[in-house]
């Protein structure tokens, strides 16, 4: 059978040439009842367009690089993929994920690329970058967006949230409870020439307890990323002095699992201690753990949004945004006992 043209789709769905090309290309800058015509008269005569020969044309590699700190299996960058994939894909671009392990992989990324230029935007999740290394994509002209990052220096646009803030926030309602012993369960990562956002958290605890001088801070530190951080963390906790009467958590994946293991040792929630996560993690609101809310899908869909901005070089308003961090009061917060 003869593959179908594009003049023939052209005629079938009674537009012109170019519309279908760019219906293909760039699907954001046609009508939707425009785009429906031509997919279904694409579809009816088995019509597919080569990406090669597209980006050829274009310039473009119709992918877009997502540079995360972790695998992409944890909930947050599982969600961020799904936010980013939820506004590229139906554009026409692929979401290639370079995990970030240490910085040396982080530099061999921003060497690599120019040779490769297989890279239209680059997003940076939840972890800095380096002055040089911004620099090499601002020579290609390849815009950065940012989720989550320690600093926006550099970046064409980003979405983070105020960690500091928002930890804060959940010390204080600590605080307001009557607890004035508490916990920073966080963890260490061997890599030390990565920063991370969520080691601003931290900071949040200290702020909170400067505010307050009658409230002493206890920071126990877990290894990140290891097989045995969970065990680690319950370890923490269960070997904390006894005065010890709230646990703050730096995120969820290491809050759930140890609120679920404390049970085997007696240890009840919020009678005995209280306990507060960060992230709002699937599990989160099932078993009524207390945690601050943060949105990583609308978060990559906005991060998705802003870099076809860029690419396209369409004026961003709002560049840098903040989304909201709401506390989600449940079930593993209570006053001490007396």
């Amino acid at each position: 059978m003869t593959k179908a043209s594009i003049q023939a789709v052209a005629r079938e769905a009674g537009v012109s040439v170019s519309t279908v090309s760019r219906t293909f290309a760039k699907p954001d800058l046609v009508l939707p009842e425009t785009r429906d015509k031509v997919m279904a008269a694409a579809e009816k005569l088995d019509y597919s367009i080569s990406r090669s020969a597209a980006a050829l044309k274009s310039g473009q590699s119709f992918r877009i690089a997502l540079l995360a700190s972790e695998t992409i299996t944890t909930w947050f960058n599982s969600n961020i993929f799904a936010g980013l994939d939820s506004v590229l894909r139906p554009a026409g671009y692929d979401t290639v994920v370079y995990p970030m392990r240490s910085a040396s992989e982080r530099r061999d990324f921003f060497v690599d690329l120019p040779v490769r230029r297989n890279a239209d935007a680059v997003i940076v999740s939840s972890f800095n970058i380096e002055p040089d290394e911004v620099a090499r994509l601002k020579h290609m002209h390849v815009p950065i967006v940012g989720i989550n990052i320690p600093s926006t220096e550099g970046v064409d646009a980003a979405v983070s949230i105020d960690d500091r803030t928002a930890t804060r926030a959940a010390i204080e309602h600590l605080i307001a409870l009557g607890h004035r012993r508490i916990a920073f369960v966080g963890g260490y990562r061997a890599e030390t020439n990565m920063r991370y956002s969520a080691e601003a958290r931290l900071q949040g605890m200290l702020d909170a307890t400067d505010a307050h001088p009658d409230v002493e801070v206890t920071h126990l530190k877990v290894p990140r990323g290891s097989a045995d951080e969970t065990s680690a963390a319950l370890n923490a906790v269960l070997t904390a002095p006894a005065d010890i009467t709230a646990y703050c958590f730096e995120d969820d994946d290491l809050a759930l699992p140890v609120l679920y293991r404390l049970r085997q040792y007696g240890r009840r929630v919020p009678q005995d201690l209280s306990i507060i996560g960060f992230d709002d993690a699937g599990l989160a609101p099932a078993v009524g753990l207390t945690t601050v809310h943060q949105d990583p899908f609308a978060m990559g869909a906005d991060a998705g949004r802003l870099a076809m901005d860029a690419i396209a070089g369409t004026p961003i308003e709002a560049a840098f945004r903040q989304p909201p961090t709401p506390l989600m009061l449940r079930e593993t917060t209570a006053p001490p006992r007396a």
